[in-house]
């Protein structure tokens, strides 16, 4: 059978995914803000949520019509992919300022983070409990995050929130139902597409998940941080990474936990979370070994990139 409709879906579904993501956004940004929000909350929250609203609802999707296996495979690799593929080539076309911030808040809280849901994984099941558990680390994450940063610090995110167009309540209404109800069609015609893929080539739901899908839902993350680096408005691009990886781990994880709880194979423990876990403390030594020059140059960026084609053709190998 021909696999032209599969991926078509697959592409059909990634395009309207990512439009429908901006849409929500936007809407819950500006309704956010008419209600009252400091900017600096709804950074944290609702931005910081958006940017993975595609993976949530793809893993809650994948879930829902019994392929967790493809929900957990799009949370690591888009970890994976957000490391070794969108910053190894962001910092290729232009070295990235270190925040101070994110080596003395944001990093540390994410590797914190990779540890203790490991700890929750070793025994190779995803349960409710585990997801419960991963919402109290995301709350626990989000919080800390919020009273120690400083209006200054976060001139990023604020400026992220200002670039939403002021709109009346009932515009702002009409976006965020357009957009949450695009993404609840546009994940349910991904995933139909990734799954019969899958079947059609033989392949399993969790390889697919970790590439195909993940490097889509990625991609939105390497155009805005290819575009901000030929700008030269790049000094955000590592703290956009950390907290998508951060919302990843924990709010997309936790959609099969409680959703569609499942066994989780050795292979997906050693390969997959330790090549996620492995490029996080790559990452954490690289920037704090560069902290000094205060970027991080080309040369780290190569070597990020080099790890993620080298898990790809593992991965590949796998799938043969």
């Amino acid at each position: 059978m021909s696999l032209l409709p599969y991926i078509g879906a697959i592409i059909a579904g990634l395009l309207l995914l990512v439009w429908s993501a901006d849409r929500f956004v936007e809407g819950a940004v500006a309704l956010a803000r008419n209600s009252g929000m400091s900017p600096m909350l709804i950074g944290l929250t609702i931005v910081a949520f958006g940017t993975s609203a595609p993976e949530m609802l793809v893993s809650a999707t994948a879930a829902l019509t019994d392929a967790p296996a493809l929900a957990v495979g799009n949370a690591l690799g888009s970890n994976i992919a957000n490391i070794g593929l969108v910053l190894g080539i962001t910092t290729l076309v232009a070295p990235i300022p270190l925040n101070k911030t994110v080596l003395t808040r944001e990093l540390p809280i994410l590797l914190a983070v990779t540890v203790l849901a490991l700890l929750l994984l070793l025994d190779q099941s995803l349960t409710p409990l585990d997801g419960i558990l991963f919402l109290a680390m995301l709350a626990a994450a989000l919080f800390l995050m919020s009273r120690k940063g400083k209006e200054g610090e976060a001139r990023e995110v604020i400026e992220e929130v200002e670039g939403v167009p002021a709109m009346s309540a009932g515009k702002a209404s009409l976006l965020f139902g357009i957009g949450l109800g695009a993404l609840i069609v546009s994940s349910r015609i991904l995933v139909w597409g990734a799954t019969e893929l899958a079947l059609t080539m033989g392949v399993s739901e969790l390889i697919i998940g970790l590439t195909i899908v993940a490097i889509g839902t990625s991609l939105p993350e390497l155009a805005a941080s290819v575009a901000s680096a030929l700008k030269g408005h790049h000094d955000v691009a590592l703290g956009n990474i950390i907290g998508s990886n951060l919302f990843n781990l924990l709010a997309v994880l936790a959609m099969p936990a409680l959703l569609n709880p499942l066994h989780i194979d050795l292979d997906v423990l050693y390969r997959d979370y330790g090549t996620m876990a492995g490029l996080t403390i790559l990452l954490a030594l690289f920037a704090y070994g560069m902290r000094k020059k205060g970027k991080l140059a080309r040369f780290e960026g190569g070597i990020l990139l080099a790890c993620y084609i080298a898990y790809t053709v593992v991965l590949y190998n796998v799938a043969r």
